[in-house]
C-alpha cells in the first residue's frame, strides 16, 4: 500500500474586525476605513456588513523607527 502524505494545508490567516485592528495599531477605526478605501489594506466583506482584516497585513504596513545614533 503506497504511503499516505498529508495535504499542505493553506498559511493560517488571523482575521480581525475594524475596531480590533484600530485599538493594535493604536489608530482610528475612521483610519483604518482610509486605509481601506486608498488600498493601502485590503478589506475582506463578510455578508452585507462586516468587514475583516487580515492581521499579518496589518502588521507588514507597521514599521519600526531606526534608533537615532548618538
Amino acid at each position: 500500500m503506497p504511503a499516505r502524505h498529508p495535504k499542505p494545508q493553506p498559511p493560517h490567516r488571523r482575521y480581525e474586525s475594524i475596531p480590533q485592528a484600530a485599538e493594535r495599531a493604536g489608530v482610528t477605526t475612521r483610519t483604518i476605513r482610509r486605509w481601506i478605501a486608498q488600498g493601502e489594506l485590503t478589506g475582506y466583506r463578510i455578508g452585507k456588513r462586516m468587514i475583516r482584516l487580515d492581521a499579518d497585513e496589518l502588521d507588514n504596513r507597521l514599521t519600526p523607527i531606526p534608533a537615532a545614533s548618538r
